[in-house]
Protein backbone atom coordinates (compact mmCIF):
# COMPACT_ATOMS: atom_id res chain seq x y z
CA UNK A 1 0.00 0.00 0.00
CA UNK A 2 1.23 3.79 -0.55
CA UNK A 3 -0.87 5.35 2.10
CA UNK A 4 2.02 4.19 4.96
CA UNK A 5 -0.02 1.70 6.38
CA UNK A 6 1.25 -1.88 7.41
CA UNK A 7 -0.62 -4.56 5.98
CA UNK A 8 -1.47 -7.84 7.99
CA UNK A 9 -3.91 -9.80 6.28
CA UNK A 10 -3.02 -12.98 8.00
CA UNK A 11 -4.91 -14.23 11.43
CA UNK A 12 -3.92 -16.97 13.54
CA UNK A 13 -6.61 -18.04 15.60
CA UNK A 14 -6.64 -20.05 18.26
CA UNK A 15 -10.27 -22.14 19.54
CA UNK A 16 -10.04 -23.81 23.12
CA UNK A 17 -11.81 -27.10 24.19
CA UNK A 18 -14.90 -25.09 25.47
CA UNK A 19 -15.13 -23.89 22.20
CA UNK A 20 -13.96 -20.09 22.75
CA UNK A 21 -12.21 -18.01 20.05
CA UNK A 22 -9.16 -15.87 20.03
CA UNK A 23 -6.99 -14.18 17.95
CA UNK A 24 -3.38 -15.04 18.79
CA UNK A 25 -2.14 -12.76 16.14
CA UNK A 26 -2.04 -11.01 12.68
CA UNK A 27 0.83 -11.41 10.18
CA UNK A 28 2.27 -10.31 7.04
CA UNK A 29 2.25 -13.27 4.85
CA UNK A 30 0.44 -16.50 4.92
CA UNK A 31 3.84 -18.99 5.63
CA UNK A 32 4.88 -16.64 8.71
CA UNK A 33 1.45 -17.16 9.95
CA UNK A 34 1.36 -20.79 9.47
CA UNK A 35 4.54 -21.38 11.23
CA UNK A 36 3.29 -19.81 14.06
CA UNK A 37 0.06 -21.57 14.11
CA UNK A 38 2.20 -25.03 13.77
CA UNK A 39 4.31 -23.92 16.67
CA UNK A 40 1.44 -23.72 18.73
CA UNK A 41 -0.16 -26.61 17.89
CA UNK A 42 3.12 -29.19 18.38
CA UNK A 43 2.49 -28.18 21.68
CA UNK A 44 -0.11 -31.23 22.41
CA UNK A 45 -3.00 -28.84 23.98
CA UNK A 46 -6.46 -29.14 23.13
CA UNK A 47 -6.70 -25.84 21.76
CA UNK A 48 -7.57 -25.70 17.40
CA UNK A 49 -5.26 -23.64 15.58
CA UNK A 50 -5.63 -22.23 12.11
CA UNK A 51 -4.86 -19.17 9.95
CA UNK A 52 -7.52 -16.96 8.00
CA UNK A 53 -7.39 -14.24 5.90
CA UNK A 54 -8.69 -11.07 6.63
CA UNK A 55 -10.16 -9.07 3.16
CA UNK A 56 -9.62 -5.90 2.94
CA UNK A 57 -12.96 -4.21 4.73
CA UNK A 58 -11.56 -6.19 7.78
CA UNK A 59 -14.10 -9.27 7.24
CA UNK A 60 -12.54 -12.59 7.55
Amino acid sequence: MNDGTITLPWLVVRQDDNGNRYRVGRYATRAEAQKIADSLDVRGHKQLYWVERIAQNGAR
